[in-house]
């Protein structure tokens, strides 16, 4: 049978295809949303941005407007963290404060820390005290214990029943190291010096005084150094006015023992020169001395006094004193009228105006005269007892003249065994209480009086007793008046004999350095190994110059860089001070200074004056010239490569010759490079001998 045949299934039909427009609304929304969104984050984030760069601001400007210029300021979202270190607890607390005045304080977190609180120091202890004579103050902080009451009835002794000026105060705080040394040697310095300001400190003492003479001077020195305890630092500055001379005294003699000085005066260091050159042309020798002093009578006195010494000198022999203006020459017996009439009236012509002169030749003893006419006074070497015999006017002369020898030499000591002569010449009483007056000056010795002459002879402990009595005597008896005086110095008898004038000590100094040279490892500041005895010998020539005002310059030759050369020649100054203090040396007033190559004293083209250049010189240095700046070498300088040092090591030589009349030394750069170094020059500007052109390298 046959299939029957169905008719086949249609596909279905495919669904419709939206239309164009419909689908663009989808799309456009979608993103219309996407865009909202992203612009609604970044509104937020601006917004909360902005938020904290303003709480940022506020709360800065806030702080530093208050003055909390520690504390730091950061932002996270609305909180606003606060950073930093407070100095203390308090600041802290009021710096929250501020801030919380500028933003809620909600949105603060407290991130600052607080410094530890300091160690509590101990005070500074300090006292001055001020002496005047009688008039003493106190000033000053001292620890707890006795120190003050101590320092109050001490200075209570020397006020002479005033009360002292005591503003002193005391702190429970322990005395520090070096304190009770140093205040005991403040209060010992007080009762030495009645014209002081002392400094006392923990471990140092500066002492500031003023002596009546250059030989107090020396005295104070020599004791302030006794006493003053080993290790403390000490600063004497003991000032001397010159004197003041009255009358202004020079005595010249030339006979046949020589030419010297009786007396000599002179107002400036010039003048004395010009004086003692004047003494030498006319034959004296040996060390000869002139006071420097206030009182001159003229500005040309030593053009007067030159003059008056080469009149003397041409004529051979005689004596010529100066008193202030008053000039008296006396030519000797031996000097014919006509030499005599040649050179008076020479000097006559050349004499300043102000100046008055009385000159007379002496006349030859007359063989006939009878009988002497005399008065003397004899001073016993040892035990000081004085003889006084002759011939006095009456008993009212013979009571003045006991009274007064008993004054000058000790009541007990005066033996008087005179007689009575009313016809003696007139001035006869003033001959003989000047005499007497003039030889207290003497240890021992003999006065005699005569009518035409006073006669003083004997020896003295004083370097100054021979101008003293000559002074005495042309102030006594004034203009035209002959007078001999004969003393000798002795310097056994002399208290001031062991202490050294700078001038000594500087002289010393140069004759151990003349000797040997001060040699030091090439390139370095440190000493070499034979110098060690050098600076023994430099050490004992200075055992007793106290303060004196040296100058250790350092000088080095012209190899390598000015910086560099300066720094070195500094180096070992200071390396030489240093040894010095290390042997017990007072180097208060020493001062170490470099020099570099500025003061060559030979060719640095040459080895050998290389050689020389390479040296250490101690001098004298004028005090009135030390506030000056002094060059001071950096000690970052440094030698360079170039500077290669002679064979056998650097050395250093004496200085050639000693100045006429201090800062803190610090110990050597020990290894120290002196090597590559560039730096410009800090030479001194002036050079005192100008130096031949730098070799070629």
């Amino acid at each position: 049978m046959k299939e029957p045949v169905s008719d086949p299934v249609p596909d279905p039909l495919p669904e419709p295809t939206p239309a164009p427009r419909a689908l663009n609304r989808h799309v456009l929304g979608a993103a219309a949303f996407g865009v909202a969104a992203v612009v609604a984050v970044l509104l937020a984030w601006a917004m909360d941005l902005a938020i904290e760069v303003r709480s940022a601001s506020a709360v800065t400007t806030r702080l530093l407007a208050e003055g909390y210029t520690w504390a730091n300021v950061t932002t996270d979202g609305l909180i606003v963290d606060l950073s930093g270190t407070a100095p203390t607890e308090v600041m802290r607390f009021a710096a929250m404060n501020a801030a919380g005045a500028a933003v809620d304080e909600a949105r603060l977190r407290d991130s600052f820390e607080v410094a530890p609180a300091a160690v509590i120091e101990d005070p500074h202890f300090s006292v001055e005290m001020l002496r005047n004579e009688a008039d003493i103050q106190l000033i000053g902080l001292l620890p707890e214990g006795d120190g003050a009451q101590v320092l109050a009835e001490a200075a209570a002794t020397l006020t002479a029943g005033a009360e002292a000026a005591d503003m002193l105060e005391t702190a429970a705080y322990p005395a520090p190291a070096g304190w009770d040394d140093a205040l005991s040697f403040g209060i010992s310095a007080l009762k030495l010096l009645p014209r002081s300001k002392i400094s006392v400190s923990a471990g140092s003492v500066v002492v500031t005084a003023i002596a009546a003479s250059a030989d107090e001077k020396r005295l104070f020195e020599a004791d302030l150094a006794k006493v003053a305890p080993k290790g403390m630092g000490l600063t004497l500055d003991i000032s001397a006015p010159r004197p003041v001379l009255t009358p202004f005294t020079l005595r010249f003699v030339k006979d046949a023992k020589g030419a010297r000085f009786d007396a000599c005066s002179a107002d400036s260091d010039k003048a004395r020169d010009r004086i003692l050159a004047a003494a030498h042309a006319a034959g004296a020798t040996g060390k000869l001395t002139c006071t420097i002093g206030l009182g001159v009578p003229s500005p040309r006195w030593a053009e007067a006094t030159s003059a008056a010494i080469a009149s003397i000198d041409a004529m051979g022999a005689g004596t010529v004193s100066f008193s202030d203006a008053d000039v008296t020459l006396m030519a000797a017996d031996s000097v014919t009228p006509a030499a005599f009439d040649r050179e008076i009236g020479e000097l006559r012509a050349t004499l300043p105006d102000v100046f008055s002169l009385d000159a007379s030749l002496t006349k030859k003893p007359d063989a006939a005269r009878q009988g002497p006419v005399e008065f003397t006074a004899v001073l016993a070497p040892e035990t000081g007892l004085v003889d006084l015999r002759g011939r006095l006017t009456n008993d009212r002369q013979q009571a003045a003249v006991d009274s007064f020898a008993r004054a000058q030499f000790g009541a007990a000591k005066v033996h008087v065994a005179t007689r009575l002569d009313p016809d003696l010449p007139d001035g006869w009483p003033e001959r003989v209480l000047a005499g007497l007056q003039a030889m207290a000056e003497l240890n021992n010795g003999k006065l005699l009086v005569r009518p035409d002459t006073v006669e003083i002879s004997g020896v003295t402990g004083s370097q100054q007793g021979r101008a003293r009595i000559t002074q005495i005597l042309s102030d006594r008896l004034g203009q035209g008046q002959t007078y001999k005086v004969d003393v000798r110095y002795d310097e056994t008898l002399d208290p001031l004999a062991a202490l050294p004038t700078p001038q000594d000590c500087a002289d010393k100094v140069a004759e151990v350095l003349v000797r040997s040279k001060i040699g030091f490892d090439p390139g370095s500041a440190e000493l070499d190994g034979p110098s060690a005895a050098i600076m023994d010998a430099l050490a004992l020539a200075l055992r007793n110059c106290t303060g004196v005002k040296l100058e250790v310059a350092g000088h080095t030759d012209a190899q390598g860089s000015e910086g560099g050369n300066k720094a070195l020649s500094q180096a070992r100054a200071e390396a030489v001070m240093v040894a010095l203090q290390g042997r017990q040396v007072d180097v208060s007033g020493m001062r170490a200074v470099g020099y570099g190559e500025g003061v060559p004293i030979a060719d640095n083209g040459t080895e050998a004056g290389r050689e020389a250049n390479r040296r250490i010189e101690i001098t004298l240095y004028d005090t009135a010239a030390a506030t000056k700046p002094l060059p001071q070498a950096d000690s970052a300088l440094a030698l360079p490569d170039a500077a290669t040092p002679a064979p056998g090591g650097d050395v250093a030589t004496a200085a050639p010759a000693l100045a006429t009349d201090g800062a803190a030394v610090a110990p050597p750069p020990d290894g120290h490079d002196f090597s590559k170094d560039d730096s410009p020059s800090v030479a001194p500007p002036k050079k005192t001998l100008a130096p031949k052109p730098r070799p070629k390298a």
